[in-house]
């Protein structure tokens, strides 16, 4: 176990963490991770692979990274967040380490344990760093909460079985229960 630390934690205890043990860091709070259920899994893996199949099949630039994939919103050491799917179309953002600054996309899986960071804290982080695109896909409710930044912040909410649009992809549109057969 790493050392003990005073508050506000910092990116150094992020990175003493035992090999294996994953946490997020917010405005100088640790947030353990726990291990994700496979549906959990299941869709990281489904919306990585058919978002980057777009993008690839239209040339573009953006790059698509599931988790575990480091992204530092802020110009500090007090904020490190894993998005389970992490869209940059910056790539001066991209560095070694991950991405510095917001990812044009992210997405969300709810878990049971990670439902608050969610909808509240993570919400919240990810509009004010300048995320463009938020998703939060929920199995045990089979919805998906998308959130556009960059046009109007309204959120619309799908069930698994609607097609849903992109906001900053105009010609992209999935459904959940499509990817899920």
């Amino acid at each position: 176990m790493p050392s003990p630390q005073k508050m506000p934690f910092t990116l150094d205890y992020i990175y003493s963490l035992p090999e294996g043990q994953r946490a997020e860091l917010i405005d100088g709070q640790v947030y353990a991770m726990a291990p994700p259920l496979r549906i959990h899994q299941r869709l990281i893996h489904q919306l990585e692979r058919y978002i980057g199949n777009h993008i690839d099949s239209k040339h573009g630039s953006c790059e698509v990274y599931p988790a575990p994939f480091a992204v530092f919103l802020n110009a500090d050491d007090k904020t490190y967040v894993e998005p389970d799917i992490s869209v940059i179309c910056d790539r001066d953002k991209l560095d070694v380490r991950g991405c510095n600054g917001a990812p044009d996309q992210v997405i969300e899986i709810v878990s049971p344990s990670t439902e608050r960071m969610d909808y509240g804290i993570k919400l919240f982080k990810y509009r004010s760093a300048g995320v463009r695109e938020y998703w939060i896909v929920n199995p045990q409710k089979q919805t998906v909460n998308v959130y556009d930044f960059e046009h109007d912040e309204k959120t619309r909410q799908y069930d698994f079985d609607e097609p849903i649009a992109s906001c900053i992809y105009p010609d992209l549109s999935v459904t959940i229960a499509d990817l899920l057969k």
